[in-house]
């Protein structure tokens, strides 16, 4: 008989037992953080609004801006939403903030 090398059907078994535990740790550990990693989101997106409309601001010379003159002028491709489902909005001053919509 050949010397055949490879792994025997035990030591696969161990391998997915391993993976396995390996997966059991971690998965409730990224769920649980899952809502910070969303906030975390919203807050890159909303700096990034701010950062568009104050470049907008300064290329227009203009003090106040709307989502809908950013997105007409190029400055955002679509409407800014949060992955928690929030919209972003910008006040009369210009400053950029999340919506929290009313239950």
């Amino acid at each position: 008989m050949k010397n055949e090398k490879g792994f025997t059907l035990v030591e696969m078994l161990i391998v997915l037992l391993v993976i396995s535990i390996l997966l059991l740790i971690t998965i409730p550990n990224i769920t649980k953080h899952n809502a910070n990693i969303q906030d975390k989101g919203c807050k890159g997106l909303t700096n990034m609004v701010q950062a568009q409309a104050t470049a907008y601001m300064m290329d227009e010379n203009v003090s106040s801006v709307t989502i809908a003159e950013l997105k007409a002028e190029g400055y955002l491709s679509n409407d800014p939403v949060c992955p928690n489902g929030n919209t972003i909005v910008i006040d009369s001053q210009g400053k950029v903030s999340e919506s929290v919509p009313t239950p």
